[in-house]
């Protein structure tokens, strides 16, 4: 729109607060340039097959792009993580775009740009990380902020402004194909993780997207994209949690909605959590967008409109809370604009989620007369072509691998250890196994080789990503390795396994390296759309496992893996297990590092290992209902517990007991942790809460706080874990948040399976209500010695 020469545009106007400059543009808007601002557009995306999206090939259309530029664009969707793309060269095709964009509609207004960055930021050359599950594994959420914050300096650099991630789902079912993109299975553990991510990536001042709101986890066997039949206390009490410490805590700006229905109404058209618990009840004032497609999967899959027709789905997903339809333009576009002419929509819906996006956009300095569309990474550049740009921007920092290295090796949980490991430089190893000389067997399905690379083979890999047998090599230069596969990760192939065992019987230890190949939509055996049928190992590996365990040759099982398994009777005969849940381009050196004793392990489990691969769907977080008994044949009693791990250091518990044995506001546990071996490690102490008798049925065991201490040989420290009252609330009779009083358990654990110490206190007073105010943790303090 013109203006007199020297005319500030009252959206230009920083003097003006951020609401008035969002209501002056609004004003001036037509209901077509408001609908612009509430799509994304995926330029390059596939639409003959389902390569990184669930029915991308029955979602995506040819768009003219060049036809909607006029009315503007609100996001674009993948700049770098759709094809291959030097990094450099991609931070200028999107800085020409955004002129482009600015340059056609008569606001200038730019587009937020979205990214994946799961396990990593999702584009060619950027560094590989550990997955979210590796992240639950380290029980480190500073490190996993630290994390954050250089995945979200990167994106920025190249002109990102939104990442979606991280997950907060819930771990119900292992057979999940997703459980690698969590962070675990209980919701204290995820929340305080997850924030930890959120706060990093907000730093960086990227928008973090929440996902997938909510109940996504809970699927019916474990089935991508199934229904979900949960109560309202298992959501209230196990699903919500995370979300509501993440937004409380973390400063998120987005949040996505899950693909999944409860009880029968899909959560991209459920105002009562959209709308009503989410903003109306948290308060949450950021954007809602949509998980790719699932406005379309209201009439697609859902069926709460007609087959096709794009403007009844997309009135129930806008007027339900959903701000934002990704990946691309279908249903907010002409098919939303009909819905408002024909009256079956008030256009003040759509003005309700243009503020919020435009309100996000002035924060991110889009709104403003000097904005620009040079990226951070090209500011400084002097490159006289495209050709001369590429390789100049790093994503891959060696910082950035220093601290995946880091996160690696504080993630890897020690399951078993009979004195086999560290090795003592054995003269002949036989590494073994489907994993052992896999490259991408550390990498989950959102890492960028796996996800979009696989693809293109023609393109080079762009990060190093060395083997397990190239890292051991390296680790054990002195050591003849000899590596046979023995059968491949899902084939079922049982040739190779007497050669396997050949080799072992020849060998002074074995290392078998077992595990996952991560894909999507069926193409890996974890992974989205890679759902398992059981938690038995893949193809013919428990066979490969047995055999070899039956040679006689002392065995470090190494998983490298996208979920917990089954692993037969190896807990009783294998020398050591390790599991290893994908942790990105440094996790082969982490893991050789562990097998040497270079690296001391100190990692936790996140989620329970089954004993039996059909006890499923199981979890520690259960009531004593669900747990042996003698009126079923079925144990779903796991082979190790949430929260297990094993160290080669040796740490003292010493009792420091309560603060009181009775408590209406808080009690203080205390505990004394030594280091009585001489080396230095890492002791993780958690604190489960069971409620012997409530109102409700209440699980035998709740984390509630947990702290790690690095501890140096000979040091000792007490640690304090102030726990307020609010700790041992849930959800009611009436479905309201109650404190009740009575007799409680504190237990200082190192895993839910492992209480050293046990304390019994009285919560005294009368039942109070409580709401999304109430403390959410304990105050936790350590003192050395």
């Amino acid at each position: 729109m013109s203006t007199e020469e020297g005319t500030t545009l009252p959206w230009h106007d920083t003097t003006l607060t951020p609401a008035a400059r969002v209501e002056a543009l609004i004003a001036e808007m037509t209901l077509e340039e408001k609908l612009a601002q509430l799509i994304g557009i995926w330029v390059g995306a596939s639409a003959d097959g389902d390569e990184v999206a669930p029915h991308q090939n029955d979602m995506i259309d040819d768009v003219d792009i060049d036809a909607l530029l006029p009315d503007g664009i609100g996001q674009l969707t993948r700049p770098f993580g759709t094809a291959p793309v030097d990094p450099a060269v991609g931070a200028l095709s999107l800085q020409r775009t955004q002129e482009k964009i600015v340059a056609s509609n008569r606001f200038g207004i730019p587009a937020v740009a979205h990214e994946e960055c799961l396990a990593g930021f999702a584009a060619w050359g950027a560094t590989a990380y550990p997955v979210p599950l590796a992240w639950g594994a380290s029980f480190d959420p500073q490190l996993v902020r630290e994390m954050a914050r250089r995945i979200g300096d990167d994106m920025r650099s190249v002109g990102i402004h939104q990442g979606l991630a991280p997950v907060l789902d819930v771990v119900r079912d292992a057979r999940w194909g997703r459980v690698e993109e969590t962070i675990g299975e209980d919701p204290y553990l995820v929340g305080t993780v997850a924030t930890a991510y959120v706060q990093g990536l907000e730093q960086a001042g990227i928008v973090a997207t929440l996902k997938h709101f909510v109940g996504y986890s809970a699927s019916r066997a474990g089935r991508n994209l199934a229904p979900v039949s949960i109560g309202p206390r298992e959501l209230a009490d196990v699903l919500l949690p995370p979300f509501e410490m993440a937004i409380r805590e973390s400063g998120v700006r987005s949040v996505m909605n899950a693909y999944t229905d409860i009880d029968g109404v899909p959560t991209a058209a459920d105002t009562s959590l959209l709308t009503g618990l989410l903003r109306d009840r948290w308060g949450f004032d950021g954007t809602v967008v949509a998980d790719y497609f699932s406005v379309g999967f209201l009439a697609a899959l859902h069926g709460i409109a007609a087959e096709g027709d794009w403007g009844a789905a997309a009135n129930a997903a806008l007027t339900a809370g959903i701000d934002v339809e990704l990946p691309t333009v279908r249903g907010y576009g002409a098919p939303l604009a009909e819905e408002v002419r024909a009256g079956r929509l008030d256009e003040a819906i759509v003005d309700r989620s243009l503020r919020r996006v435009l309100a996000q956009k002035l924060e991110l300095g889009l709104l403003d007369a000097d904005w620009s569309p040079v990226p951070p990474a090209l500011v400084q550049s002097d490159a006289s072509s495209t050709d001369a740009l590429r390789g100049t921007v790093d994503l891959d920092s060696s910082g950035n691998r220093a601290l995946a290295s880091r996160l690696a090796e504080r993630a890897i949980v020690l399951l078993r250890n009979d004195g086999t490991l560290p090795l003592a430089a054995p003269k002949r190893i036989a590494v073994l196994g489907p994993t052992a000389d896999d490259p991408y067997a550390v990498l989950g399905c959102y890492s960028f080789p796996n996800h979009v690379g696989v693809h293109h083979a023609e393109t080079p890999i762009g990060i190093r990503l060395p083997t397990l047998i190239e890292s051991l090599r390296e680790e054990f230069p002195a050591s003849e390795l000899t590596h046979v596969r023995g059968t491949t990760v899902d084939g079922g192939e049982t040739t190779e396994i007497a050669a396997a065992v050949a080799a072992a019987q020849d060998a002074d230890v074995v290392v078998l390296a077992l595990g996952d190949r991560a894909g999507l939509f069926g193409r890996g055996t974890s992974g989205e759309g890679c759902d398992a049928e059981s938690l038995a190992l893949p193809g013919a590996q428990q066979q490969l496992l047995d055999a070899v365990l039956a040679s006689g040759t002392p065995t470090v099982v190494t998983l490298l893996a996208g979920r917990p398994y089954a692993l037969g009777d190896a807990p009783e005969r294998a020398g050591a297990i390790v599991e290893a849940f994908f942790l990105g381009e440094e996790g082969t050196p982490a893991i050789a590092g562990v097998l040497s004793g270079r690296v001391n392990p100190s990692g936790r489990l996140p989620v329970s290992v089954p004993a039996t691969p059909g006890a499923q769907p199981s979890t520690y977080l259960a009531a004593k209902l669900a747990q042996k008994n003698g009126v079923s044949n079925i144990d779903p009693t796991p082979a190790y517990p949430f929260g297990h791990g094993l160290s080669y250091s040796s740490f003292e518990w010493s009792d420091l007991g309560t603060s009181a044995t009775q408590f209406s506001n808080t009690v203080d546990v205390r505990v004394r942790i030594a280091n009585t071996s001489g080396r230095d490690g890492s002791e993780v102490v958690q604190l489960f809460l069971h409620d012997p008798v409530a109102s409700v049925v209440r699980p035998v065991q709740r984390l509630v706080s947990y702290a790690r201490v690095d501890l140096a040989a000979g040091e000792e420290a007490t640690m304090a874990f102030s726990v307020p009252a609010d700790l041992a609330s849930f959800t009611g009779v009436d479905g309201t948040r109650i404190v009740e009083p009575g007799t409680l358990e504190f237990g200082v654990a190192r895993s839910a399976g492992d209480i050293v110490f046990a304390h019994t206190v009285e919560l005294t007073g009368a039942t109070r209500v409580v709401d999304h105010t109430r403390a959410l943790h304990a105050e936790v303090s350590i003192t050395r010695r």
